[in-house]
């Protein structure tokens, strides 16, 4: 659906860009880990999601999904250094910025290929 697609490679990228967040930062004991707040964000962008396209199927509904799963699975291959590590508030916004521009990939692609 959306990890096949030229947009999500931008956002690939985009991450790439920006993993100077990620290195050598200083963390806060006793926050969420980054892995945490990954899976935290994209949860929350898709439930809006599925809600914001009630008229979704079951089946398109678990499409979406096994497509967050691979997106996690390949931030985790990306991150892998560091998604056990205290996140810090930089890396919070980035993660909460990503997770948007993923679900407003979704939002693109359900509109257009499902036309509700």
């Amino acid at each position: 659906m959306v990890t096949n697609t030229e947009g999500y490679i931008h956002i690939i990228e985009y991450l790439t860009e920006h993993l100077n967040l990620f290195e050598n930062s200083t963390s806060t004991s006793g926050k969420s880990t980054v892995i945490e707040v990954i899976e935290q964000e994209m949860s929350e962008q898709i439930i809006t999601l599925c809600n914001q396209n009630e008229s979704l199927t079951f089946n398109q509904r678990n499409t979406i999904i096994r497509e967050i799963d691979a997106i996690v699975y390949d931030l985790q291959e990306i991150l892998s250094g560091v998604v056990n590590n205290a996140v810090n508030d930089e890396q919070m916004i980035f993660i909460k910025e990503f997770s948007i521009l993923i679900k407003n990939l979704f939002d693109t692609e359900i509109h257009s290929q499902f036309s509700l």
